[in-house]
């Protein structure tokens, strides 16, 4: 049979849920595979059997089922057994006298239950992480290296256009198997940090862009920036300040579709820090020819 888990983690039974999940956390570190490679059998071994303790009294749930007697360290329901006998009561035991099932294929086989037929593989356990992300990142993918709480390293590929709050599953990145059953896997949910100038809505990338009286006056060519770098954006005459040029292609890539959103630019007019005497008299005398009501 499995040992007490508790025994295992090292913690005692009352213990707190911070204190066992500590006491995991630094087993876990100490006894990662990828850290013992010149004892790695042996350690992931130790490895399996603390993952399988935490995962009975990591839980609270199941550590209430454990403490209360109703599974056994393996996690399993414990079930009852009265040996039964002619006459009614059992000839070798006490009457009422109850045995698992594990302590009933011990005596027919003389081993525990870990390797007699009611064993079974058990799959290993997802696990969560959060990864921060910078914007451009996130737009146009990355390839990043952490360290999980565990001690070990997890190379991650930050696909071309995940958004903000998206869950990347890792296969097999997860908590060892038990019983050379498979590992489980990661899951790392994406954190997008904000960017100073760009924002997104779905594929599409939205940016303010400010330019100058004349040039909304007159026209200009202007260089604006964009996920994959700059372009140049043609002004036409009387570009009125709110208007929104379409850059296509300049999004970003859907994951599931594979489709790129475009780049959305709103101008915006921004005036002089000081408007001079000339600036002023150029108005006031145009405004006198040429008054013109926007629709207020």
């Amino acid at each position: 049979m499995a040992d007490d888990p508790y025994k295992v983690l090292g913690v005692a039974r009352d213990a707190s849920d911070e204190d066992i999940r500590r006491a995991y956390r630094k087993l876990a570190k100490e006894l990662h595979p990828d850290l013992n490679p010149s004892n790695r059998a042996v350690a992931e071994e130790r490895f399996k059997k603390v993952s399988a303790a935490y995962d009975i009294v990591g839980d609270p749930e199941k550590r209430g089922k454990y403490d209360r007697g109703e599974i056994d360290a393996n996690g399993e329901p414990r079930r009852t057994y009265q040996r039964a006998y002619s006459g009614g009561r059992a000839g070798g035991g006490r009457p009422g006298e109850e045995f698992g099932f594990g302590d009933i294929f011990s005596d027919l086989f003389g081993r525990g239950r870990e390797s007699g037929p009611f064993s079974a593989a058990m799959r290993g356990r997802d696990v969560r992480y959060t990864l921060e992300v910078d914007f451009l990142e996130a737009a146009t993918g990355a390839k990043k290296r952490v360290t999980m709480p565990e001690g070990g390293v997890l190379d991650i590929t930050v696909p071309e256009g995940v958004a903000d709050g998206q869950t990347l599953r890792l296969k097999g990145q997860g908590a060892p198997g038990l019983r050379s059953s498979e590992p489980g896997d990661a899951l790392v949910e994406i954190k997008v940090r904000p960017h100073p100038l760009f924002k997104r809505a779905g594929d599409d990338i939205l940016l303010e862009l400010p330019i100058t009286i004349d040039e909304a006056v007159l026209g200009a060519k202007i260089e604006v920036q964009t996920i994959s770098g700059r372009v140049q954006l043609t002004l036409p005459k009387g570009t009125s300040s709110g208007r929104v040029f379409r850059l296509k292609g300049k999004g970003v890539r859907n994951t599931t579709t594979g489709g790129i959103g475009d780049q959305l630019v709103t101008v915006r007019i921004v005036m002089p820090d000081a408007i001079d005497s000339e600036l002023s008299y150029f108005m006031s005398e145009w405004r006198q020819k040429h008054r013109y009501n926007p629709g207020r």
